[in-house]
């Protein structure tokens, strides 16, 4: 007969839920900013690299922001900083729904992406890895679909909302979800086991070595394996949130509507959330490195059927798959980041150590998004940048293999 402690749901899986609410809520505001691009460019007279350097900047704040907030989550506590997160977000959202100029926009929505998502995010992401070994990849891949889940969910809503209340009123619905869900996933966040009375996967016993342990920041920065991690993260950023700016923009282009836009930003979150529930769960049996750099390869065949599919007559069909498999792939990748990290480097410095490697998707993703406009500003194209997609993703995924196996 089982005892009730052992009886009891374990911590772990509450912490993975509550990230899992979490991720779904700052992410759901971050991707919806394709719904309203169009609007914004009527409202500021402005080009699309002009507009897309919005979401390019908050997005560049938040990783760059993300490893200062692991590091003071590393010496606080979690909830702390994901809360102030939330709150920056709600805030900033208002504040841009009032912006009177672009560049006030690129402030407030750099402070509501940029300061709350990066407070949120990684502390949040880290705070799940200590409480698992055995199924640590399915923990995290199931926790972080919740941003999947939110890209799917949120730009649809938003698409209507703005159809109904404008731009302006659809970031002030946004600014108010985002306060009620955000504050509820952050309320049951812990990332110590330990301090619970707890182990990871709920065992009798707590871990040797590593698990219970890590590396110093100046060991892992020094270290080759952390050179690699971070080259494949910045490699894959140059492209990688371009299709989440452009996509929809580039489906009215070719002729569909706004709501089709919208739908093909959903599928990549479908797809998202299938790459880090299902293919997140499958590394931990046929290996976590070869599962990350095999992600990388998904994506670039994406890009190179999304290549293939500008000569070919324009359909919702030929976009809906390359969104599809491309949202596989980015999930996939996204989900195993945060376990692998654990792995190399252990729990000690973890949300500093993530924050750190972040930074390189940030700058990354300081020029995809706006790199992409400036090219359809010249060449009324995206076939250089979806071109670059493929290049660049294969050579992530070749550096990926070049890191070690090691699986801890």
């Amino acid at each position: 007969m089982k005892s009730a402690k052992s009886a009891r749901l374990f911590h772990g899986w509450i912490v993975v839920w509550s990230v899992h609410v979490l991720l779904f809520t700052i992410f759901g505001a971050t991707y919806s900013f394709s719904s309203f691009f169009p609007a914004l460019q009527a409202e500021f007279s402005a080009n699309r690299a002009d507009v897309s350097f919005a979401f390019a900047l908050a997005v560049f704040l938040y990783f760059s922001i993300g490893a200062v907030a692991g590091v003071v989550a590393d010496r606080t506590h979690v909830r702390w900083v994901a809360g102030f997160g939330i709150a920056c977000l709600g805030t900033g959202l208002f504040w841009a729904s009032r912006a009177g100029s672009l560049m006030e926009f690129y402030a407030a929505f750099g402070l509501a992406i940029g300061f709350g998502v990066g407070c949120a995010y990684v502390p949040a992401i880290a705070a799940v890895q200590p409480w698992f070994i055995k199924r640590r990849a399915l923990a995290a891949g199931i926790a972080s679909s919740g941003i999947g889940l939110g890209t799917l969910v949120v730009p649809l809503l938003a698409v209507r909302a703005t159809a109904a209340f404008g731009w302006r009123g659809t970031l002030e619905i946004l600014a108010a979800g985002t306060l009620v869900l955000g504050a509820a996933g952050t309320l049951l966040l812990e990332k110590s086991p330990q301090r619970l009375g707890l182990h990871p996967d709920n065992a009798a016993h707590g871990p040797v070595g590593a698990h219970a342990a890590g590396m110093g920041w100046l060991e892992a920065v020094r270290s080759r394996t952390f050179a690699l991690f971070f080259s494949t993260l910045l490699v894959t950023g140059l492209v990688q949130f371009m299709p989440f700016v452009h996509l929809a923009r580039h489906a009215q282009d070719r002729g569909l509507s706004a709501e089709a836009g919208a739908l093909l930003l959903g599928i990549i979150g479908l797809g998202s959330f299938g790459g880090r529930f299902f293919l997140t769960a499958l590394a931990d049996r046929f290996g976590r490195r070869d599962s990350y750099a095999a992600m990388f390869a998904l994506m670039g065949l994406a890009f190179a059927w999304w290549w293939v599919a500008l000569a070919l007559p324009a359909s919702f069909a030929s976009l809906a798959l390359f969104a599809a498999v491309f949202g596989l792939g980015y999930g996939g990748y996204v989900g195993l980041a945060p376990p692998l990290a654990m792995g190399f480097f252990g729990a000690l410095n973890l949300s500093g150590i993530i924050g750190l490697l972040y930074v390189a998707a940030g700058v990354g993703t300081l020029v995809a998004p706006t790199f992409a406009g400036w090219a359809y500003d010249r060449t009324e194209s995206y076939a250089i940048p979806i071109v670059s997609g493929v290049v660049l993703n294969a050579l992530a995924a070749w550096i990926a293999l070049r890191m070690p196996k090691a699986e801890g």
